[in-house]
């Protein structure tokens, strides 16, 4: 198995280390055909990109692809904001990226300010201190994923689960029906196994794998999937953005119709 492209990396802009050159000349080293610079969204209170930074940001991203001859994409690794599924792009946003990522994280500006309560700091103290979720939390977390799904042309959802745990059957299957794919994140234990499995067999979603680089030495490094995979014997024709072959997005698609 070949990683043909990785679009889960960060810089400066968000929570990385290194510099969007940096992320893109290792990528050119490990042979990639495509790379994804996706920082966090713009509600990240302490780790969000900024509108005002998006000019030098595609610059920096263009730069970096003549430079080294490979496809370096505009991304964003949005955030989740709420039960209704909010992210932090809107249309007007749009023109400006290429790929858009989304997940659950903490420390960001919620939709509606109960949110922060019964959706992110239940979930992040739940984690800390192990508490097994409530079918209520479940539900809500589920419903979260599937809402942001439905509501916008995401490409991917991030790390499915992590912190924030939820019906991943039902996720993904809402995944497929609007061609949204399941990432399988090589930086933080997320889907187990049994999940993952599930997923295969009851579902038509389809998978990338990123390795959620928050530094230039682990662009393309996937260790942590390749190990997991092999545990259960994944089929590997349901993973797009390996040997050789790049995903059909569906962001890029719905924006050819805007």
């Amino acid at each position: 198995m070949i990683l043909t492209a990785d679009y889960h990396t960060h810089t400066p802009y968000s929570h990385g280390k290194n510099t969007v050159d940096e992320n893109v000349a290792q990528a050119k080293a490990q042979g990639l055909k495509q790379v994804a610079i996706s920082d966090h969204g713009f509600s990240h209170i302490i780790f969000g990109v900024r509108r005002k930074e998006m000019p030098q940001y595609i610059a920096e991203c263009k730069a970096a692809q003549e430079k080294y001859g490979i496809d370096v994409l505009v991304g964003i690794e949005s955030n989740i904001r709420g039960m209704d599924g909010k992210g932090d792009l809107t249309e007007k946003d749009y023109e400006n990226f290429d790929v858009y990522l989304c997940g659950n994280h903490i420390y960001i500006w919620y939709d509606k300010f109960v949110e922060m309560f019964r959706y992110s700091y239940v979930n992040f103290f739940a984690d800390k201190f192990h508490v097994k979720p409530s079918k209520g939390r479940l539900a809500r977390n589920t419903r979260a994923y599937v809402n942001a799904i439905k509501n916008n042309p995401i490409d991917a959802i991030t790390h499915l689960n992590y912190i924030c745990p939820a019906n991943a059957l039902e996720v993904a299957k809402c995944a497929a029906d609007y061609g949204t794919y399941i990432e399988l994140n090589s930086k933080k234990e997320h889907l187990t196994d049994e999940e993952l499995s599930d997923i295969v067999a009851k579902t038509d979603a389809r998978f990338i794998i990123n390795s959620d680089a928050h530094a230039a030495v682990r662009v393309g490094e996937i260790k942590r999937v390749e190990e997991q995979l092999a545990r259960i014997n994944f089929p590997l024709e349901r993973i797009d953005n390996i040997d050789g072959r790049l995903p059909n997005f569906r962001f890029a698609e719905f924006k050819k119709h805007m």
